[in-house]
């Protein structure tokens, strides 16, 4: 077997890729020795160029494809290749189901080390394009302008593009209006480097089903000059705006949003649907993009929670209420717990709305809240999760295990933590049944999975 010795920068291989790694560059071996290839899918013969070698691995670009595999494909996007928003627009997208069917399947075998579970093929669209109902566009200079655009690839340079195709069609005309008043009033965009400057994102929310619009504009603190000017280009652009939203965030780093929010035009909360459950989403809730495949994600939650109207029902990581409202429909109770104020009060909102009165939603830290609950004696016959990319807090899977549910539903959007704790939970008693990937991000390596999981075995 060659070791990295072997290999040094700027040499030229040829080499066949066997597979992706988990941000979509091919992965390939030259004499045993790991090579990862930006642009490269299973199957391409490339001639490669070394970029950086390590003591276990190296990257390499490529200078020429060979032999083009068969599920290469002609991206949509023309810059596809350099913008950080899709990784796998190369790639046939019934390849790109395969790939994530069977990221979740290894991830389960050799994380969480268990063998034999049933993963289902990953549910995908019809039509696998402009499904996004939320896009965020950071500010920045591009070619001495100010505009907005997605990310570089790995960096935090931009890429000037107004028409994605996997965002909202009513997109594109937002940000021409906000590049116009910047340009028109010389707003200077936020410097990452400096702390200066004050437009640093504008994020747009769409009603999929219903249309309602709303723009928020992540400013780095309150002054926000020629805002009348501002609005009014806004309103002339895109008719029927609902809501323009100004939100503060001063603080350095790449957090997108602050916590104070100003209304500058229309309402606060614009609404959607899900089903036929309706939801007000706010500039600060996270609501799920793609609200086709949610739809179908829930359901299947909600098949797996085999509710019979008599459960008491633990809705873990909340959010806004939406698996909860969907979930209170079947059950006997429904409580709801999220972290995030703001998303709570929108969750109460939406059980209003909804007429749901069987929802109780709890404001506070999962690994709090939960044992609280077990403590006054509350406990759930079924559990749902939801949890952040960093998954469960042991604490809270803990509780859950002493909680001693008959199920439990566990919805993830990272197969990593997912393996993981579900290891954990088959070490208190509960095996793994079902696992069902469905596909909410086409042509990104992002997979959302559910799993049913049953207290003890037979």
């Amino acid at each position: 077997m060659t070791n990295q010795q072997s290999f040094k920068k700027d040499q030229i291989h040829e080499i066949t890729i066997e597979d992706l790694g988990h941000s979509g560059e091919g992965v390939g071996r030259i004499d045993g020795f790991t090579v990862f290839v930006e642009g490269g899918i299973p199957g391409d013969a490339l001639k490669i160029k070394m970029e950086n070698v390590k003591k276990n691995y190296a990257t390499g670009s490529i200078l020429e494809i060979l032999n083009p595999s068969e599920d290469r494909i002609q991206p949509l996007c023309p810059v596809a290749q350099s913008c950080g928003g899709c990784q796998l627009q190369h790639l046939d997208y019934q390849a790109q189901l395969r790939w994530k069917t069977n990221r979740v399947r290894e991830n389960i075998r050799r994380i969480g080390g268990l063998e034999d579970i049933p993963v289902n093929d990953a549910i995908g669209m019809e039509n696998p394009w402009h499904y996004r109902n939320k896009a965020q566009f950071p500010a920045g200079i591009y070619r001495g302008e100010a505009i907005l655009g997605f990310y570089k690839r790995g960096s935090h340079d931009l890429v000037d593009i107004h028409n994605c195709c996997i965002q909202h069609k009513s997109n594109e005309p937002v940000i021409k209006a906000i590049e116009r008043y910047m340009k028109q009033f010389h707003i200077a965009p936020y410097d990452e480097r400096t702390g200066k400057g004050i437009i640093r994102h504008v994020l747009v929310k769409i009603g999929f089903y219903t249309g309602e619009k709303m723009v928020v504009l992540v400013t780095n603190g309150k002054k926000l000059p020629h805002k009348d000017e501002l609005i009014q280009m806004l309103l002339d652009a895109v008719p029927g705006l609902d809501s323009i939203i100004q939100n503060i965030n001063t603080k350095r780093g790449n957090v997108i949003l602050g916590s104070e929010c100003i209304l500058l035009y229309g309402s606060e909360r614009i609404t959607d649907m899900i089903g036929d459950l309706k939801f007000q989403i706010s500039a600060l809730s996270f609501f799920q993009v793609n609200p086709i495949q949610t739809k179908i994600l829930y359901e299947k939650a909600l098949e797996y929670a085999q509710l019979s109207g008599e459960e008491t029902v633990f809705d873990i990581y909340c959010g806004i209420g939406t698996i909860s409202l969907f979930l209170a429909r079947k059950a006997k109770k429904v409580y709801g717990i999220e972290i995030v104020e703001a998303a709570i009060e929108d969750a109460k909102e939406n059980a209003r709305i909804s007429n749901i009165e069987n929802a109780e939603f709890l404001a506070g830290a999962a690994e709090d809240v939960v044992p609280k609950l077990y403590q006054q004696g509350i406990r759930a016959d079924v559990v749902v999760v939801d949890p952040p990319r960093k998954g469960c807090d042991e604490k809270v899977l803990n509780t859950i295990a002493k909680m001693a549910p008959d199920r439990i539903v566990y919805v993830s959007c990272n197969p990593a933590t997912l393996a993981r704790d579900l290891k954990y939970l088959d070490e208190k008693g509960y095996r793994t049944m079902q696992v069902q990937p469905v596909d909410m991000f086409p042509h990104t390596t992002h997979v959302e999975v559910v799993c049913k999981l049953v207290r003890g075995y037979d």
